[in-house]
C-alpha cells in the first residue's frame, strides 16, 4: 500500500531534478514496469524492454506498453530470469532480436536466443535457442549481457553463478566473456583452440558490456565484498577471479589483490565500497557534448548514475548523480538522448534531459 501511494505521488510530479556540481539533469517518466532488466532503443522509435519474470514488452514513445508474444519460458528465481535484449547490427533490414535468459528445466543454464520482431503482430517470429552454456547450475550471477562489435560478432558475458572456480576452467562457459557469430556458433580467430567460444576468462559477474568509438571493449563486474571492477577487455586475457580481487570474501576473509599476481589483468577502476554496477553505455551523442568519450554506468546499491572518463589505458569516475532508486540499465538513441531503467517493482523507464 505504501509503495502504491509513493508511486502515485511520483506519477503526479511527472518530473524530478537530480543535482550535481557540474551538470543538472531532469528525469521524465515514460512508462512503469514490473522488475525490468534491460532495454534496447528501436531505430523507428520506442523501446524493447525485458522483465525478469519473462515478459518482453514494446513501449511506444508515448509510453504505451504492449506485450510481445513469443518470448522464451524462463525460470524467475533469485538473480535469474529473462535478461538482456539486443538488436542485430542489421536490424533495420532483418528485424532480428537477441535475448538471454535462464531456464531451470535443463539445470539452470544460461541461454541465448534469436528471433525476428514483427511489431504489427506484436510477436517474435521463429524464435529459437542459438547458444546454451555448456555447464548449468549455480545460485545466481548469470552475466547475460550482449554487445555487438565492430567485427559484427556477438560478445556475451557469462557469470560464474556464485561458484568462483568455473571462472578459471577454460572449457566451462561460466565466468567468461564469449565471442560468437550471430548464429551463436564460435567466431573464428578466438584465442583458445581448446575452448573456441571463449574470448576472456576469470570473470565474476559481468553486468555491463560495451564498445567505445575506437573499437575497444569495456566490461564491468560486481565484486564480492567490495572490489567492483571496470575492465578493458582484450582477447585471451585472464582477469583473475576468484584467485585475485580488489574485494574480500563475504565472510571478511582476504582475497589477494591483483598486484600480488601480475599474471592476471587488473581492473582500470574499482569501487570499494561497492556501487553494484548494472548496465553501461559508451556515450558519444550530441545531447551532452561534455560527456562525449565517457562511459555511463547504472548503480544498484549506490542508486546512482555514474560517469567514467576513459583513456587509452585509464578510467576514473568523474561525476555521480543520486537517482533515489536502483538503476538497472541505460540506453542512448541516435540523437544522443539518454534513457534510464529503474530496478524492482513499479520501476520506471526515464528520459534524462539537461536541467536549467
Amino acid at each position: 500500500m505504501i509503495k502504491t501511494v509513493i508511486s502515485a505521488i511520483a506519477a503526479l510530479l511527472c518530473t524530478y531534478s537530480i543535482a550535481t556540481a557540474q551538470t543538472r539533469l531532469v528525469s521524465k517518466p515514460i512508462a512503469t514496469l514490473d522488475r525490468p532488466w534491460a532495454m534496447a532503443v528501436l531505430p523507428q522509435g520506442g523501446f524493447l524492454v525485458t522483465e525478469k519474470a519473462g515478459r518482453l514488452v514494446h513501449i511506444s514513445d508515448a509510453g504505451e506498453v504492449h506485450t510481445i508474444a513469443g518470448a522464451p519460458r524462463v525460470t524467475d528465481y533469485g538473480q535469474v530470469g529473462l535478461h538482456d535484449v539486443a538488436l542485430a547490427p542489421d536490424f533495420k533490414a532483418s528485424g532480428d532480436v537477441y535475448l538471454t535468459w535462464v531456464d531451470g528445466t535443463d539445470g539452470g543454464a544460461l541461454h541465448l536466443g534469436q528471433g525476428r520482431l514483427d511489431l504489427n503482430a506484436m510477436q517474435l517470429v521463429d524464435f529459437r535457442v542459438i547458444w546454451r552454456a555448456n555447464s548449468a547450475g549455480g545460485r545466481g550471477h548469470p552475466g547475460a549481457m550482449i554487445a555487438f562489435g565492430p567485427d559484427r560478432h556477438l560478445y556475451l558475458t557469462s557469470g560464474d553463478r556464485q561458484l568462483g572456480s568455473p571462472a578459471q576452467v577454460l572449457d566451462d562457459s561460466r565466468g567468461k566473456i564469449l565471442r560468437l557469430k550471430p548464429d551463436g556458433t564460435p567466431a573464428t580467430g578466438n584465442p583458445f583452440p581448446s575452448a573456441p567460444e571463449v574470448w576472456t576468462l576469470g570473470h565474476r559477474n559481468p553486468y555491463g558490456l560495451t564498445f567505445d568509438s575506437t573499437g575497444k571493449l569495456w566490461s564491468h563486474e560486481m565484486g564480492p565484498r567490495g572490489g567492483d571492477e571496470l575492465n578493458l577487455i582484450a582477447a585471451g586475457e585472464n582477469y583473475g577471479w576468484p584467485l585475485v580481487s580488489e574485494g574480500r570474501k563475504y565472510s571478511g576473509l582476504n582475497i589477494p589483490d591483483h598486484d600480488t599476481q601480475p599474471q592476471f589483468t587488473a581492473p582500470l577502476a574499482e569501487w570499494t565500497p561497492i556501487i553494484a554496477p548494472a548496465g553501461m553505455i559508451y556515450y558519444d551523442g550530441a545531447a551532452f557534448p561534455e560527456w562525449q568519450g565517457s562511459l555511463m554506468l547504472g548503480g544498484l546499491a549506490s542508486e546512482a548514475l555514474i560517469r567514467v572518463e576513459i583513456g587509452e589505458t585509464s578510467a576514473r569516475e568523474i561525476e555521480r548523480w543520486n537517482m533515489g532508486r536502483r538503476i538497472r540499465d541505460l540506453a542512448t538513441d541516435a540523437q544522443g538522448q539518454i534513457y534510464v531503467l529503474e530496478d524492482g517493482d513499479e520501476a520506471r523507464l526515464l528520459h534524462l534531459s539537461r536541467g536549467q
